[in-house]
């Protein structure tokens, strides 16, 4: 997503919004392993709304390998 940086005196320049990664462990106890992801900060609420196992089984469904 792009926009602008606006000034005081209304310069406008252009900037972009990058999504907000984090890296993140998780146990994921059905399998009884750890797994590392890449993740939004919106993504790790999901998880912790849906359940990490929900999150891997539909992911998995899509053809990402975890």
């Amino acid at each position: 997503m792009t926009g602008h940086h606006v000034s005081h005196s209304n310069i406008k320049t252009k900037r972009r919004f990058n999504p907000n990664l984090q890296v993140k462990r998780f146990f994921l106890a059905e399998e009884n392993k750890w797994i590392t992801l890449k993740l939004t900060a919106d993504s790790i609420r999901t998880i912790n709304k849906r359940g990490l196992y929900t999150v891997v089984k539909e992911l998995r469904q899509q053809g990402v390998a975890i």
